[in-house]
């Protein structure tokens, strides 16, 4: 399986457990670090992992493309489950 689309799938599980975490505890997004950084962290610590890995040496680093499709794919997660579960979403 290529690399983006492992991202994809780990920022969609990273994007659906914020999002239910969000919808359990609404309280939770006034924590000290904002939900939309919940998504930033994945993206960075994905991004470590995989240079540490080596996928840097065969220039299988992820584009920006890829990255920012990710980031997107978790933050509609986390937007839409509470969303649909009827709790008033607020990420910033």
């Amino acid at each position: 399986m290529p690399l983006d689309r492992k991202f994809y799938f780990f920022m969609a599980i990273v994007g659906i457990l914020a999002g239910l975490l969000l919808a359990r505890s609404p309280e939770a997004r006034d924590f000290a670090v904002r939900p939309v950084f919940w998504m930033l962290i994945p993206v960075a610590s994905f991004d470590l992992f995989s240079y540490l890995r080596g996928y840097a040496a065969t220039g299988g680093m992820l584009g920006f493309n890829a990255r920012l499709l990710g980031f997107a794919i978790g933050i509609i997660w986390m937007m839409l489950i509470p969303y649909l579960a009827g709790v008033p979403v607020r990420v910033l």
